[in-house]
């Protein structure tokens, strides 16, 4: 079965947003790599990023429950600055109305919250926010799941 594992890119913080999101979701990072890791490149068109980036984050991966995998990486001066949290949302659809609470509650600390975890129209338990680094969230739970 093919999964969603989203990946977020971010402006120098990617370790510092992976290890709150580790603090919440709990397990071990799968791999956690910095540009100074890299083997030095042949190719004239890739070539290291400056030292005072080296300790950026070149790829991470924090598995989320037993079939997701949340992946991210630092920009570096090379690839540009990117613009935060407006260009993707997280969606997360738990198996209980705590676990909504306990995820909701965690991941919104220091953020915005846009929409309070609520009972909704369609059947679901939701809510949304922005976390405290810019990162557009959801969270769901289905109250009748089979609907």
């Amino acid at each position: 079965m093919a999964s969603i594992n989203p990946y977020l890119i971010f402006n120098g913080n990617c370790e510092e947003a992976f290890l709150f999101y580790q603090s919440v979701f709990g397990g071990e990072f799968q791999y956690m790599g910095r540009f100074s890791d890299m083997p030095p490149s042949v190719d004239e068109n890739c070539p290291p990023p400056p030292t005072d980036e080296a300790n950026r984050i070149m790829h991470v991966s924090l598995p989320i429950g037993k079939d997701s995998i949340l992946l991210g990486s630092d920009s570096t001066s090379q690839s540009g600055d990117v613009a935060m949290g407006a260009n993707v949302s997280m969606s997360i659809n738990t198996e209980s109305r705590a676990e909504a609470a306990t995820l909701f509650n965690g991941l919104s600390a220091g953020g915005n919250i846009i929409m309070a975890l609520q009972d909704t129209f369609w059947g679901a338990y939701f809510g949304m926010f922005v976390d405290k680094f810019g990162i557009h969230w959801m969270i769901n739970f289905d109250e009748n799941p089979s609907m």
